[in-house]
């Protein structure tokens, strides 16, 4: 039933697209991209937002600026991405200001300019972007483009979290374990980051259940946590589940187990204590035929 919808919604923007709705160009460009109601054809997104852009529609410029920033069925280009995000953010586009923002702090397709890109994050943090929140935040924090602001960060990055932001929920259990000491407080942000998929905030639970930091010592959370951090290519998660196969802890001992999730981490980072631990997988590897003589 949604199938038979989301095709009488594309039907329906189509024709009044051809007859030159902007709207409905924009919203064609969405199914497009989407695959709702069509087949997904990121070409023909690109082509109906580019119409769209063109009379004006401010929703259609932003997109259209994301398409030349990734390259996204454009060649990619940096300044025609700023150009489109201008036009959105000059008709109030909050999350256009919030791309062209991060240009400028960055230096891409305009000269880096901090002080531009605090005031354009300010702009669309105070209408509730919660990326542009975040990024006041850590402006604040680290004194970028404003003097540093320890109560102005945390109040933007609490802004930010309140909207589920995960960089801004671990970023606050940064603050209050380190900065405050409020450890309950501050394990209660990182529990909710790594709820949210914040892989180093995944990371950073397990290590705490493995060691009991701040919390009840518990080996198999930790490998919960681990596992999920791995699974996202952090490579210093995916070296803690591998020590915690060979040692047993939290899971059952399994030496095939340790070398799999060892060597996804020694693909990621060269680190001396990865080769060593596989080493001695390998060493342990060859004794074992001759202990059992």
């Amino acid at each position: 039933m949604n199938q038979t919808n989301d095709k009488q919604k594309a039907e329906q923007y189509r024709q009044a697209a051809e007859q030159g709705d902007a709207e409905a160009m924009f919203q064609l460009g969405e199914c497009y991209f989407f695959g709702e109601g069509v087949p997904e054809d990121k070409d023909k997104a690109s082509e109906w937002w580019k119409k769209a852009a063109e009379q004006g529609y401010a929703d259609a410029m932003e997109r259209l600026g994301v398409c030349y920033y990734y390259g996204w069925s454009v060649p990619e280009d940096k300044t025609k991405a700023v150009q489109w995000y201008r036009k959105a953010a000059e008709q109030g586009h909050v999350k256009a200001k919030y791309r062209l923002g991060y240009c400028y702090c960055w230096g891409e397709g305009v000269p880096q300019d901090r002080d531009k890109a605090v005031e354009l994050w300010h702009k669309s943090a105070e209408q509730g972007d919660a990326e542009a929140q975040y990024s006041l935040g850590w402006c604040y924090h680290c004194g970028c483009g404003v003097p540093k602001d320890e109560t102005e960060a945390i109040q933007w990055y609490r802004k930010a979290a309140e909207q589920g932001h995960a960089g801004a929920m671990f970023n606050l259990g940064q603050y209050y374990c380190f900065s405050r000491e409020e450890k309950a407080i501050g394990m209660r942000w990182y529990h909710q980051a790594a709820e949210h998929g914040h892989a180093e905030a995944q990371r950073t639970l397990g290590k705490r259940y493995l060691e009991g930091e701040d919390v009840p010592e518990d080996k198999a959370e930790a490998v919960k946590w681990l596992r999920k951090a791995a699974e996202q290519d952090d490579y210093l998660a995916a070296c803690e589940l591998g020590r915690c196969y060979i040692h047993g802890w939290g899971v059952p001992q399994d030496i095939i187990e340790a070398e799999k999730w060892l060597r996804a981490a020694a693909q990621k980072r060269d680190d001396k204590n990865i080769d060593t631990m596989l080493t001695l997988i390998e060493l342990t590897r060859k004794e074992k035929p001759e202990n059992k003589q």
